[in-house]
């Protein structure tokens, strides 16, 4: 039978949405059971007469006194009625408490507000949804501007450390300059290193990228996503207003576009909860706050050192790309834009442009890239035909 304790737990549960089925898990109890409470709406009459009594009446005073002030642990409290001369097991205060936790206050968080152009936050998102016709795993990176809470969104298809950079340069971009500071979390795009009153160790092109743009690096602490709580909470925002009006993209470029024009007509243009203002009209007090732009944007596109071959091909993600044949064998630097363009650069800094392309569609090849490769090929020796009839002799 459900007692006072039980109901204000069920009572609890379902305001917060809690189905049925998991209240009753959670007290051990038939779903039918707790539907009937809810629909007698209150707590039972009481007692059964000549209902059971439990070793723990005594001391359901004192457990409470314990609760009030916030002590939840079991040992802790067991310990201190058993000093009362309770006799039962552990298991009956157990029972007793579990329902009540519902109703522990949650660790209190003191909000923490930023100065203008001081801090942008950034973090992902993924979904699934359906692009050029199949359904496809999205990601997508938010910044969050700490004082006026715009913030910019940009959609791939991974959220490697290349995208995480162009993520963040084109969130600089969106708003005009750079904040003084870029909080992240502990991806390994950003943050090699993060222990509990360690130094944090960045990665080595994440920092490369903060002198370019001038910004300084912050790592939030480790399983504490308060610290960014700014761009979660747009995460979950996104998802709910851009991705439930959109659900299906003809491509990734028509999905970024149609990102930018909703920020741009409903995002910018809402009034926060918090700061109660119009997210844009609070921006025009932050924007002067941002530093400039560089004059050359950073290069985010994959770095990675190749030998060329002695055909004269790099073998790069599976396919062979032609360079000069005046190249083989020694050692050059490839880089791939997030846009598939392909550039092969020698130590003397010149430089070979390809399309990526799948190993499918075979090699990628510039036909002047191996003239004299081919012209070696061709210079075979001639030879007088008796040098095989003496051959034939001998034999």
């Amino acid at each position: 039978m459900l007692n006072k304790e039980d109901w204000l737990m069920i009572k609890a549960q379902r305001e917060q949405g809690v189905y049925i089925r998991d209240i009753a898990q959670e007290l051990g109890a038939h779903p039918k059971t707790v539907s009937r409470a809810l629909q007698r709406g209150g707590p039972p009459s009481g007692k059964r007469p000549g209902g059971r009594k439990s070793k723990l009446d005594p001391f359901k005073d004192l457990v409470d006194e314990e609760l009030a002030r916030n002590v939840w642990n079991t040992v802790v409290i067991f310990r201190k009625i058993r000093e009362a001369g309770f006799l039962g097991e552990i298991t009956i205060l157990r029972d007793y408490i579990r329902p009540k936790r519902v109703l522990r206050p949650g660790k209190e968080t003191v909000r923490f507000e930023t100065d203008p152009g001081e801090q942008v936050q950034s973090d992902w998102g993924e979904l699934w949804t359906e692009v050029g016709g199949r359904r496809t795993k999205v990601h997508f990176i938010v910044h969050t501007l700490g004082y006026s809470r715009r913030f910019h969104f940009w959609c791939c298809e991974r959220e490697d450390a290349q995208h995480t950079y162009e993520g963040l340069i084109r969130g600089f971009e969106h708003f005009g300059g750079v904040t003084k500071q870029v909080v992240v979390d502990n991806q390994k795009a950003a943050v090699i290193h993060h222990r509990h009153g360690e130094r944090v160790v960045f990665h080595e092109r994440f920092v490369d990228l903060a002198c370019h743009y001038g910004f300084t690096s912050y790592a939030c602490r480790p399983y504490r996503a308060r610290t960014k709580g700014k761009v979660e909470r747009m995460v979950g925002y996104i998802k709910d207003n851009f991705f439930a009006r959109h659900r299906s993209f003809a491509s990734f470029e028509e999905m970024n576009a149609l990102a930018e024009s909703w920020l741009r007509e409903e995002a910018d243009l809402r009034v926060h909860g918090t700061v109660k203002e119009v997210v844009a009209e609070r921006f025009e007090r932050e924007k002067d706050s941002l530093k400039g732009l560089p004059a050359v944007r950073y290069d985010t596109s994959y770095f990675e050192k190749r030998v060329v071959n002695w055909d004269g091909y790099v073998e790069i993600r599976g396919n062979r790309y032609s360079v000069p044949d005046d190249l083989r064998g020694q050692l050059v630097t490839v880089r791939i834009g997030l846009n598939g363009h392909l550039r092969i650069l020698s130590g003397e800094g010149r430089e070979t442009e390809h399309r990526m392309r799948p190993r499918s569609e075979g090699w990628v090849t510039v036909p002047s890239h191996h003239v004299r490769v081919w012209a070696e090929t061709m210079n075979v020796q001639q030879r007088d035909l008796s040098v095989y009839e003496e051959a034939v002799t001998c034999s």
